[in-house]
């Protein structure tokens, strides 16, 4: 045992990032050089979120002006959610070996990174090409005996299945209204009016909500979405936390993602600023619940 000059016991600090990844602080810093290396380590295993989504999906729905947050990181002007968040959320508020639903599913990243870590993830995703592309990219990283599950079909249908288990954690990032428009299906959010978008949503949520495990924790990625005619905020923000709140969950821990895409900012500043005095968007929410 080492000791000090007065013989007391010498404890060796253990740094946050070695304990947590990264520090459980409520600014999660995306833009750092140790988030950004790890991010790097995930994309080497081949996980390509953008396959499956119509290209240039966010150039051609505004992207240039508030986007959701899968879509700041991107080659090809498709969305990509942060396989560092979704370590950091699992490991965070799930337990180890942990079911996780995903009513909001999306692409490959969320799945994959789940069970690679030894989550067992279950995604609902409205697409049959997002599903057939998530499981192709899941076939080649992960081992056979090993795969997310992903379901084909609308969230408020597929939920209302008599699901034999209750999931330890929610965790999803879903369609910021009108923002991105993913498919002319009628009974896709993203095609909805604000009123019809509202109503889907929280009974998404609710259903999702009645398959969590008491004391489980659920996690939606979420921005503010401006109205395309006024430049009003729509305040999907709250929209969410009222849809928690109706569903009889309560708001535990809030989060500011700071993103990666300062560069691309800084070129819309000036012009974005001046024409409208609209701050440019650099951040997301990451509203965290508590089922009591």
């Amino acid at each position: 045992m080492n000791v000090d000059l007065f013989g007391d016991e010498i404890i060796k600090d253990v740094l946050l990032r070695d304990k947590y990844i990264e520090p459980p602080f409520t600014r999660l810093d995306a833009v750092s050089g140790s988030w950004q290396k790890r991010k790097n380590l995930w994309k080497q295993k081949g996980i390509k979120s953008e396959v499956g989504r119509q290209s240039e999906l966010t150039a051609l729905n505004g992207f240039n002006n508030n986007s959701n947050y899968e879509s700041r990181d991107t080659y090809t002007g498709t969305s990509i959610f942060d396989p560092v968040l979704c370590e950091l959320m699992y490991k965070w508020f799930c337990d180890e070996g942990g079911s996780i639903l995903d009513p909001f599913a999306g692409g490959s990243v969320r799945g994959i990174v789940a069970n690679y870590l030894g989550y067992k993830y279950t995604g609902l995703e409205l697409r049959p090409e997002q599903v057939e592309s998530n499981r192709e990219q899941a076939m080649d990283i992960l081992p056979i005996e090993n795969q997310p599950q992903w379901y084909e079909g609308d969230s408020d249908v597929l939920l209302n299945d008599k699901w034999n288990f209750y999931f330890d954690t929610i965790f999803s990032c879903p369609p910021y209204m009108d923002l991105e428009v993913y498919s002319d299906k009628p009974d896709d959010l993203s095609t909805l009016s604000d009123y019809y978008f509202t109503l889907k949503y929280e009974s998404i949520i609710k259903k999702s909500c009645d398959k969590l495990k008491k004391d489980g924790f659920a996690i939606f990625v979420v921005g503010d979405v401006r109205d395309k005619k006024t430049g009003f905020y729509k305040d999907l923000i709250t929209i969410t936390k009222i849809a928690f709140y109706k569903a009889g969950l309560k708001l535990y821990n809030e989060a500011i993602l700071l993103e990666n895409g300062l560069n691309t900012a800084a070129m819309r500043a000036d012009k974005q600023f001046t024409a409208g005095k609209k701050l440019v968007k650099v951040h997301q929410n990451v509203l965290i619940f508590k089922k009591p």
